[in-house]
């Protein structure tokens, strides 16, 4: 069975919307793969008793607890590692993570970005393309190499924008666009290992 370990700080939709791909798409059997756990740095992120109620494996791990980011990513990779996980999804985790995290799952970790890579990688994204006067934005599947949001791009999705978006509202329209094409770029990417 391949295992999938998901890491998230927050709401954790994007992580919801794997959970009930794979129920409904019947990941278990068709992919032979499942979600084994859900980790969170912050111990009041919102998905993770929605994720313990699924029957999934939930932890916390508080990255303000250690001294350094490496020592962080050091108890967050054995944390992982007890999951034997072939896929390490980022669904809304805000770290930044170590060289030696990224090497340690090398081609085996990926993550959704809130804008069409190469373009406004890092925060505020929604704002940028806004300000930027962008006609359209949207979220990009990425593997994660060790510097930040440049990894091999793996699927887009494209929202139009609005001449009367605001960054929530684009926000909210990119975001429904995540929670359909993520699950399918994982899918694809464990049929295909």
């Amino acid at each position: 069975m391949k295992n999938i370990v998901i890491l998230i700080s927050g709401g954790g939709s994007n992580m919801a919307a794997i959970v009930k791909t794979a129920k409904t798409q019947h990941w278990e059997t068709t992919l032979d793969a499942k979600v084994a756990a859900v980790i969170s740095n912050r111990a009041d992120a919102a998905g993770l008793p929605w994720a313990k109620e699924q029957g999934i494996n939930t932890e916390h791990i508080d990255h303000k607890s250690y001294v350094s980011r490496e020592a962080f990513d050091q108890a967050l990779i054995q944390r992982i590692d007890a999951y034997n996980p072939s896929l390490v999804v980022l669904a809304g985790f805000m770290r930044i993570l170590s060289a030696d995290f990224v090497n340690h799952y090398a081609g085996k970790i990926v993550n959704i970005h809130p804008s069409l890579l190469p373009a406004f990688t890092g925060l505020h994204t929604h704002q940028r393309a806004i300000d930027a006067g962008c006609k359209f934005a949207g979220a990009t599947v990425h593997q994660v190499t060790a510097e930040l949001d440049v990894g091999p791009i793996l699927a887009q999705a494209v929202v139009p924008v609005l001449e009367t978006d605001t960054e929530l509202t684009l926000a909210a329209r990119v975001l429904t666009q995540e929670h359909v094409m993520y699950p399918i770029a994982i899918a694809k990417l464990l049929a295909s290992s």
